[in-house]
């Protein structure tokens, strides 16, 4: 089942950030993901949650997107993006069937 990662983060240190988001595409695609949404300014539709950013992964399935996050590779880069930005970060399954 396709599984997404949803990334709501604000930057703290672009300078800083620049290695992060120039290296991790590469470990996105290892791991069969994809970018849905690329670090766009949302609009705030409902409610009073106001991400300054999004970032939202497609993945084959949970277990890629854990891969991913897991990858040992990639640690100093997620290292660097928990210095550089304040974010969250959740990890959602999608549908089973196109009917939703």
């Amino acid at each position: 089942m396709t599984a997404y990662l949803i990334l709501d983060f604000s930057i703290t240190d672009l300078p800083g950030f620049l290695p992060y988001a120039d290296g991790i595409p590469a470990f996105i695609a290892a791991h069969g993901g994809r970018y849905i949404v690329r670090g766009v300014v949302p609009t705030v539709m409902e409610g009073d949650w106001t991400p300054e950013r999004v970032v939202v992964l497609e993945f084959p399935s949970a277990d890629h997107a854990r891969a991913f996050l897991a990858d040992p590779d990639a640690q100093p880069l997620f290292a660097l993006r928990h210095r550089t930005t304040d974010s969250k970060l959740i990890l959602v399954e999608g549908c089973e069937d196109t009917d939703g």
